[in-house]
């Protein structure tokens, strides 16, 4: 299912929790994953957005975490939307995830837009110690019936 899924929202959360391999072939896995627990329990937050903005995230931890302990995905869903976590080895807090003011990205930068996607298109994100190093997370709000995005 791509696009926008709005449906009845679940009366109570549910979670998935899955260990990735430390490599990019944990990126369209976690895709798959994020797109299959909105899609099933038909769920009301924005799917493409949160297909990406995890992808992003794994594609971080992947590219910024050295060794080969894996990455784990954690997916929860909410009345209120949706919290997407993941978990690496590196307990170095990740690059800034509040809004820059005033800095303006140059447009033929290749990398470091992946913070900056997931600051505009979430409505919230952050990151916290773990007990094996951090989790960054962002979450998405639940969708109305009319497709818009719940305050």
């Amino acid at each position: 299912m791509n696009g926008l899924a709005v449906h009845e929202l679940p009366a109570a959360s549910a979670s998935w929790r899955i260990a990735l391999p430390h490599s990019t072939a944990a990126v369209p896995l976690a895709r798959a994953l994020v797109r299959t627990a909105l899609a099933e329990l038909e769920h009301g937050a924005d799917s493409d957005t949160a297909e990406l903005l995890t992808a992003e995230l794994v594609a971080n931890a992947v590219e910024h975490t050295v060794g080969d302990s894996p990455i784990e995905l954690v997916v929860e869903l909410l009345p209120s939307g949706c919290r997407v976590e993941v978990h690496d080895p590196d307990p170095a807090p990740p690059g800034d995830l509040t809004v820059p003011v005033g800095k303006v990205p140059d447009p033929w930068q290749e990398h470091g837009r992946g913070l900056l996607l997931i600051r505009t298109l979430s409505s919230s994100c952050g990151h916290r110690p773990t007990e094996s190093g951090k989790a960054v997370w962002f979450r998405l709000p639940a969708l109305t019936p009319g497709g818009a995005r719940q305050a």
